[in-house]
């Protein structure tokens, strides 16, 4: 009768115990989770997955104030952004910190994810990737509505040169990019067209 009792005692604390483990883990994810962006169990690089927005730059700062040895950005998935100006405004704080960026294997990268890919010290990818480009719109205008050196034009181009693009290098990019594709399309970029337009860097 006490084996009986000492088997479902322990029963009861591997259970116990197990669920400690499986909460503690829950935890521990939710810890290292800061929006589209998770830390990887070295501590050294993220995992981003999904649309940039109005809170990234908060959490992105949230996140590096807690893991300051972050060194890469792994991206699965961006297809852009719903906050321009935060947009721009993050990529440049990871590039002046240094980061490294890296699209997995099968990622796809559009529109604003493209520019915050840009902002990678070095810039690499993995097999079968996919970048995206297209014009931007708002307030009933698109981008191509504006002569070719109007003021609509330079918070992008300032922006890649801001992250090491030469001038001529940003105009070509940038106008390539609005002129693309219409703002509810994408144009997806061939090989020969990465590498014109300096996408990746070693």
């Amino acid at each position: 009768m006490k084996t009986g009792k000492t088997v479902v005692i322990l029963i009861m604390l591997v259970t116990i115990l197990s669920s400690c483990s499986s909460n503690d883990s829950v935890i521990k994810e939710a810890q290292a989770t800061f929006g589209i962006f998770k830390v990887s169990d070295d501590q050294k690089s993220i995992e981003m997955n999904g649309t940039i927005n109005s809170s990234s730059l908060v959490n992105y700062n949230k996140l590096y104030t807690k893991y300051p040895k972050i060194k890469t950005i792994n991206i699965k998935n961006c297809d852009g952004s719903s906050d321009d100006e935060i947009n721009l405004k993050l990529s440049k704080r990871v590039h002046d910190l240094n980061i490294d960026i890296h699209l997995l294997d099968n990622a796809e990268i559009a529109s604003g994810g493209v520019d915050f890919f840009l902002a990678g010290i070095k810039r690499t990818r993995g097999s079968n990737t996919k970048i995206g480009v297209h014009s931007w719109a708002g307030d009933n205008t698109i981008a191509t509505d504006f002569p070719v050196g109007h003021a609509n034009h330079l918070p992008y181009i300032n922006y890649y040169k801001s992250i090491g693009f030469s001038d001529v290098d940003a105009k070509a990019f940038y106008y390539f990019t609005i002129n693309a594709a219409p703002a509810n399309s994408i144009h997806w970029m061939t090989e020969e067209e990465i590498i014109k337009y300096k996408m990746l860097k070693l």
